[in-house]
């Protein structure tokens, strides 16, 4: 089988786990699940590029999303970017093994897309910082190699993905060309350039906000890796797992022999690639293993070190990054699929049948046991996670008030009711999820985007937000403040719980829309008010660069797929 072939069958394998793991969430609707909201058809506005109060987290994947949804419907755009990393991660990983077998080469791509890693920051909606997992492998070979055009090119569904995903992607890519053998100072400089170009349209208007970035040492405690195993909270981490949401757990995953038999895999995995490296140390290895051992140590430092950490976020509130570490444990993904594969290929030169012709079906069997272990040791991805992901219709009064508001030319803005971020719609089934009307909804909305986790609640970072919390949590008539804020309407949601008490304190708004899912008052003549914002001139350059960079990394000769993906090696060494 040629190298070609190889690489498009493991892209293939991506799209069956991909379609296995959506499973009845591929049907027509939206997925929504706590960060993860998709609309019809998201307007580019202020709040899409980043140019409102709230932290630029979303910048670019909402303008991504939006420039899609005006040509295929939002639900269909969803569903083709959460395939597209099942497809990425796969291939990418799979073409990193040192191995011209296609079974190892397989095992190690599906070990990389299914993992507890992947299935917990797919239910908690982390799809934009998934781009940048999917985008890793490819950014690693070319680091290795030093090619600065290739890099850039494998980040950019990274760069998409915006913030968390460059974290996870960008980072790793920097360290693997620092480490490569015989690096070039000028080639290690325009990968590190090409990463920040990259990063620009969030970092400037991150770091350009008026209110500054916002760190708050309390959250420490409430996004701090937890344990999900009986191996502790450290065990947890080193089984691709961790995270500090437990109700994304996968489902059947953490007790039993299902999880000892994964923690000997991964034990399993971690020695092969630790054997086979030190013989053949490949141009990308020992970048990726400080990379892994980095971000094993950054998920740590928040569960061993966490006084420390809450210190150093009060010193600067940059530090505040690192909140959520168990996300910089991507790269240690990475090495236990790529020694996952090792370890497959190792079993299959074991059993190899001495006269050719003989055993060959157990060749093949030991290969493919290998290759769906981790299918078999975590069916709770499976299925549109355990049925945790189900599409679901927006109600028709949210389309009803999208069109009075479109309609609307007095300027204001849109204030939502309870006022909390996350909601659980009946309509969604009851599941956690991020209000969507933000994004629905093309004017600026405002919400009280604090974050309770547990007994822990942290601070709003939406200026406006916090500047209304008083009025709205006092209980009184919301009408003069709201006025005085600029708020032109207000958007009830009637199925959350909200009742005649929110509604009694909206005397003197006017009933514009009255629907069992959503009531839209309308109040008349808001002050004119002037947010700030970030510089709109800086921004828009940030935009020109990272732009820039992606079609100069593109209009290049030989610009194919398959020439940044490393080629078998041969005598034990990568080209």
């Amino acid at each position: 089988m040629s190298e070609r072939a190889k690489h498009g069958a493991a892209a293939l394998t991506g799209l069956v786990l991909g379609l296995l793991a959506l499973g009845p969430g591929l049907a027509r609707g939206f997925l929504l699940s706590y960060d993860m909201v998709f609309v019809p058809r998201q307007p580019l506005n202020a709040l899409t590029f980043g140019l409102t109060g709230t932290l630029p987290r979303h910048v670019p994947s909402d303008a991504f999303a939006a420039l899609l949804s005006t040509v295929l419907p939002g639900d269909l755009v969803q569903k083709a970017v959460l395939l597209l990393i099942f497809v990425l991660g796969c291939a990418g990983a799979a073409a990193l093994v040192p191995t011209p077998r296609l079974l190892p080469r397989l095992a190690a791509g599906i070990c990389y897309v299914w993992n507890p890693y992947v299935a917990e920051r797919l239910v908690l909606g982390h799809w934009a910082l998934l781009l940048g997992y999917a985008s890793l492998p490819w950014a690693v070979a070319a680091a290795g190699r030093l090619a600065t055009r290739q890099a850039v090119r494998a980040l950019v569904p990274a760069a998409i993905g915006g913030f968390a995903a460059m974290a996870v992607a960008g980072l790793p890519t920097i360290a693997v060309a620092g480490f490569a053998p015989g690096r070039r100072r000028r080639a290690v400089a325009g990968i590190a350039l090409g990463v920040v170009g990259l990063c620009l349209p969030w970092l400037v208007t991150g770091w350009l906000r008026p209110s500054g970035v916002p760190g708050a040492p309390s959250a420490v405690d409430a996004f701090a890796p937890r344990a999900d195993t009986p191996f502790g909270t450290l065990g947890s981490l080193l089984l691709t797992g961790g995270v500090w949401n437990a109700e994304v757990v996968p489902k059947g995953y953490g007790s039993g022999l299902l999880v000892l038999c994964w923690a000997l895999v991964v034990i399993a995995s971690l020695a092969a690639f630790a054997g086979r490296m030190r013989r053949d140390r490949p141009d990308w290895a020992a970048g990726l293993v400080v990379s892994a051992a980095v971000g094993f140590l950054i998920a740590a430092f928040g569960v061993v070190g966490a006084p420390a950490l809450k210190r150093l976020i009060e010193f600067w509130s940059g530090f505040a990054v690192i909140r959520d570490g168990q996300q910089y444990t991507a790269p240690l993904v990475l090495v236990i699929a790529i020694g996952l594969g090792l370890a497959a290929d190792v079993l299959l030169r074991l059993v190899r049948p001495r006269e050719e012709g003989k055993a060959d079906w157990t060749t093949g069997l030991v290969g493919f046991v290998v290759a769906v272990l981790p299918l078999v040791l975590m069916p709770g991805l499976a299925d549109g996670a355990a049925g945790r992901l189900r599409p679901v219709g927006y109600p028709d009064g949210w389309d009803a008030a999208r069109k009075i508001v479109h309609a609307d030319r007095v300027p204001g803005d849109v204030l939502v009711l309870p006022w909390a971020t996350y909601r659980g719609y009946p309509w969604n089934g009851g599941r956690t999820s991020l209000d969507a009307l933000p994004r629905y909804l093309d004017r600026r909305v405002v919400t009280r985007d604090a974050v309770v986790v547990g007994s822990t609640t942290v601070p709003a970072e939406d200026p406006v937000a916090r500047g209304l919390d008083p009025a709205v949590a006092s209980g009184g008539p919301l009408v003069p403040a709201l006025k005085a804020a600029g708020v032109r309407y207000v958007a009830l949601d009637a199925e959350t719980g909200a009742g005649s008490a929110q509604r009694a304190r909206l005397a003197g708004a006017e009933t514009v829309l009255d629907t069992p899912d959503l009531v839209l008052y309308r109040i008349p003549d808001p002050a004119r008010t002037s947010e700030p914002k970030a510089p709109l001139i800086p921004a828009a350059l940030s935009w020109i660069v990272m732009v820039s960079l992606i079609v100069w990394s593109f209009v290049t000769p030989g610009t194919s797929v398959t020439r940044h993906i490393p080629r078998t090696p041969r005598r034990g060494r990568y080209p």
